[in-house]
């Protein structure tokens, strides 16, 4: 892989930034974050808490943690993505990523370095052999928690609603204009910017919430990532929600 140029990877500046605003909202937010827990328990069987491996920067692999937003064994149930139809999210589930909250344990992985507020989003292993050459260039970077990549495929769960072809969809539809928009931030990577994705990530969530109370619950947007060739059988299983 070709590295990217120093001031647009990972710099002491950024992971100053990173523990800042981690040692922050941890403990402004332990409260909320602990009453989230309580509801994901009581209100489905489970964990409140969801752990997945994930490909880290240099394909170190890192746990990335969220708030289960689906029934227990979704990841042995179905497609490794879900469309706005999915019918393992919990009704809870439905509310937490519509409002991003389901990411607030990422804060976590903030503090212990596993990732960076802004940046790409980290990828499940088993669909990396679908990146170019070019693409692979985004794990030279830590992954994010907002990103530009995510907030594109958030909007467009819809097209991933046949269950049975969700994931070769995901590929064919979205995943390379994904990275191609991680790419590009990747190669003006400023300050401005990274406000303006900040700012991109509330307005999604604003937006979905005040659209699901004008026309009803609306179901989330795809999460993960990848497919099987067409034509070819999935692998092992290795996607979790």
């Amino acid at each position: 892989m070709t590295s990217l140029p120093g001031p647009l990877g990972d710099t002491a500046l950024r992971r100053a930034v990173d523990i800042a605003v981690a040692l922050v909202l941890l403990p402004a937010l332990l409260v909320p974050m602990a009453l989230l827990a309580v509801l994901v328990r009581t209100t489905s069987r489970g964990p409140a808490v969801y752990r997945q491996w994930r490909a880290g920067r240099a394909l170190r692999p890192f746990t990335i943690l969220k708030f289960r937003s689906m029934v227990v064994g979704a990841d042995l149930a179905g497609p490794a993505v879900s469309g706005d139809s999915d019918p393992r999210v919990t009704s809870v589930g439905h509310w937490l990523r519509r409002t991003r909250l389901d990411e607030l344990p990422q804060l976590v992985n903030l503090l212990r370095g596993d990732m960076t507020l802004i940046g790409p989003r980290p990828e499940v292993e088993r669909f990396l052999p679908y990146y170019t050459r070019d693409e692979l260039r985004l794990l030279d970077v830590r992954p994010g928690i907002i990103g530009p990549g995510a907030l594109y495929v958030a909007e467009r769960g819809s097209e991933l609603d046949d269950a049975g072809r969700a994931e070769e969809r995901y590929v064919a539809l979205q995943l390379h204009y994904k990275l191609a928009l991680d790419l590009g931030y990747l190669n003006d990577r400023r300050v401005v910017s990274d406000l303006r994705l900040v700012a991109g990530a509330v307005s999604v969530s604003w937006l979905r919430r005040s659209r699901s109370h004008a026309t009803g619950p609306a179901e989330p947007g795809c999460r993960g990532s990848g497919r099987t060739a067409p034509g070819s059988s999935p692998s092992a299983r290795s996607a979790r929600w």
